[in-house]
């Protein structure tokens, strides 16, 4: 029987519930999904809004002990401080590239705590490595940029916003600190300034002093260029290439800036360090001034101003030879033959007539193309010891042309050993046949290669090949003194400051303190600064006043140098006023500075300091360039400006006692000294008593 349904009896009407469910199900998915739409749109606003708006200007991105790296995101920039955050140490712009919005930064290297890696939008590679392997209070940043691609130049800049700079490269008109300096971007390699007055020269090193306590210091292996912006930055660039070239440096912080030049500039070099002959420290230096165009000329010159130096009582001194007047004498044949074959008694001179004088000669690796000895050199098959370029028809040698001292010449070739030793033994047998002890070696700036556009053979690149010609010059013996260096301040060797205008600008006599601090500051403690009066002019100074306040100065150095007589320029007062300041240099000053000549082999402290090395943390100190110390026990702080017998003079250190030299009276460390009167005839040093 067929399954009868009951009759529904209620006043409700039959509803079908199955599909009213799958109905009510629909709506409610739709709902759902447009629920997680609006979810996910509202997520994915706030991850944006968190990273563009909400997200903080800075973030940490790797901390040492002391200190950490901060990326900030407004200005493109890193920045070294204190964890506190209570100290700037250097902030570094790298917002140069790429010019896109970086609001966040991941450490790809989260798994070591000392490394912070990232890629900059697959165009260059960023490594941050942390050292601690320094004394309590310093510790170190490697940086490294690499970039991606070819032709990629990577260039960061820092900040002198509340910093003082120091160190880098010499300047024709030198600064202290170099905050007040412009300089167009350039090769980071010495010039001539002569030639090039807005090049670098010339003591130059890839390291820089900050007064906020910290150093940085680019790596030696790598071409770079340089910046200047006054007191806003200095850049640090790669070249464009076809090779990818990074960008290499490390910073370091400490406690103060005297710290920190301690610990990382005695890293400047990995060799000891060693001392030139300091007898010059005892011999006034006079430049000879004749122009000869005979070598029995010149002989008779020098014997009429060695004679004149006697009778004016200068006592010893060493006479100065530019390079002509030392080829002059070198080709002169000092035992001349009668030309009927009889030795004529008044021809012949035996012993060369100038040896009883202290003779400081001087040379260059560069050969007048017009000369007669490099003639020879070509008779005799040399001519590869010249820098030279082979030839793509004969595979012949062809000597390459430069100019010196406006002259078509060639260049030695350092490349080859042989030319190297040759050009050395010539030198040597030159100083016996002269009997002198001292030579320059001059045109040791520049990079004939890069000048060239020739590729420089390995470990001759950039600044490299000036620091090889400074080593190839210290082999001539301690007694040598060079024009410019790099990467050589534990060589023996003497360095010859740059040629100054003859007036009171900072490329005169108020450029003379600012190159003293710097070159002691990188090392280069036994200089001999330019003639007094300065020589760029090549013209006797006539100044009075300029020569003694120049003479003044001069007396504290390392060497006195002269090159217009006093008995030329000035009354003879002047002629009295020099012969009191040589001695003062000879008794006084020689000493002491060979005395702290043996700190510095030991320590590698500056054996001339800027007042900041006592006043450590005074930001007076950092930029005081009219003052500077012997060791820690003499301040000198002499009259710079023209027509002026008054100035004001900064005593560093809070705990010192400093006596005037010729008053006697006893002063504070720590203050300044107003209005001190000092006459034309007088010098202000002061003695430190505690």
């Amino acid at each position: 029987m067929p399954h009868t349904r009951a009759r529904n009896h209620s006043p409700i009407p039959e509803v079908n519930w199955d599909s009213g469910l799958k109905e009510m199900n629909e709506t409610w998915k739709g709902a759902v999904a447009c629920l997680g739409v609006a979810v996910f749109f509202i997520m994915t606003i706030g991850i944006i809004y968190w990273q563009v708006v909400d997200q903080p200007n800075k973030n940490w991105i790797i901390k040492g002990r002391y200190s950490g790296v901060i990326w900030e995101r407004n200005t493109h920039s890193l920045i070294l401080q204190t964890l506190s955050e209570d100290k700037t140490y250097v902030e570094i712009n790298v917002g140069n590239f790429p010019d896109i919005e970086q609001p966040f930064v991941k450490n790809l290297c989260w798994l070591n705590k000392t490394e912070f890696c990232y890629t900059w939008d697959s165009i260059v590679d960023l490594k941050i490595r942390l050292d601690h392997s320094f004394s309590d209070g310093t510790e170190c940043y490697h940086i490294d940029w690499m970039p991606k691609h070819c032709d990629i130049k990577v260039k960061d800049c820092f900040s002198m916003t509340n910093i003082s700079w120091y160190g880098g490269a010499g300047l024709s008109a030198q600064h202290w600190p170099m905050n007040n300096v412009n300089m167009p971007l350039q090769p980071f390699v010495i010039s001539s300034l002569k030639s090039h007055p807005t090049g670098f020269g010339s003591v130059l090193e890839r390291y820089f002093l900050g007064s906020s306590g910290v150093s940085v210091r680019v790596n030696s292996d790598i071409p770079i260029s340089i910046s200047i912006e006054r007191n806003k930055f200095f850049c640090v660039e790669t070249p464009s290439s076809k090779e990818k070239t990074p960008l290499q440096y490390t910073v370091c912080i400490g406690q103060t800036m005297r710290s920190v030049h301690q610990e990382m500039g005695n890293q400047l070099h990995d060799n000891p360090r060693m001392l030139p002959n300091v007898d010059i420290l005892w011999m006034p230096l006079w430049k000879h001034y004749g122009i000869s165009d005979s070598a029995a000329k010149l002989e008779r010159e020098l014997r009429s101003f060695h004679n004149k130096l006697i009778r004016h009582g200068l006592g010893e001194c060493l006479i100065g030879l530019n390079e002509h007047s030392t080829m002059l004498l070198s080709r002169k044949d000092h035992t001349p033959i009668d030309p009927h074959g009889v030795h004529s008694h008044r021809q012949r001179r035996g012993p060369h007539q100038v040896r009883h004088l202290n003779l400081l000669i001087t040379t260059s690796p560069y050969a007048s193309i017009n000369s007669e000895p490099f003639q020879n050199y070509l008779k005799e098959g040399k001519d590869n010891y010249w820098l030279s370029l082979y030839s793509k028809v004969d595979a012949s040698l062809t000597p390459v042309l430069t100019k010196w001292k406006s002259q078509f010449s060639v260049r030695l070739n350092i490349t080859s050993e042989n030319a190297v030793n040759w050009y050395l033994n010539t030198v040597r047998a030159l100083k016996h046949k002269l009997g002198a002890e001292y030579v320059t070696f001059e045109g040791v700036e520049g990079n004939t290669f890069l000048e060239q556009s020739i590729q420089p053979p390995m470990g001759q690149e950039g600044d490299r090949y000036t620091g090889f010609l400074a080593e190839m010059a210290a082999k001539l013996g301690n007694s040598t003194i060079v024009t410019a260096t790099t990467r050589s301040s534990h060589l023996p060797v003497f360095v010859q400051m740059i040629p100054l205008h003859s007036d009171w600008s900072y490329s005169g006599l108020k450029g003379i303190i600012p190159s003293v601090l710097h070159y002691s500051l990188l090392g280069y403690n036994f200089f001999i600064p330019d003639a007094i009066g300065g020589t760029l002019a090549d013209e006797f100074l006539t100044n009075e006043e300029l020569f003694i306040r120049w003479l003044q100065i001069v007396t504290f150095l390392p060497v006195m140098s002269f090159n217009t007589p006093p008995w030329v320029c000035c009354d003879d007062w002047v002629l009295n006023l020099t012969r009191q300041y040589i001695d003062k240099h000879h008794n006084f000053v020689a000493p002491l500075v060979t005395k702290y000549a043996e700190e510095w082999i030991s320590s590698g402290n500056p054996i001339y300091r800027p007042v900041w090395w006592i006043s450590q943390n005074d930001p007076v100190a950092f930029t005081i360039d009219n003052e500077f110390l012997i060791g820690d026990e003499i301040l000198i702080a002499p009259i710079v400006e023209q027509g002026q017998v008054h100035r004001d003079i900064f005593l560093p250190g809070n705990d010192y006692k400093w006596m005037d030299a010729k008053t006697f009276q006893v002063f504070d460390g720590g203050t300044v000294l107003k209005h001190y009167f000092c006459s034309l005839l007088d010098i202000p040093v002061f003695i430190k008593t505690s």
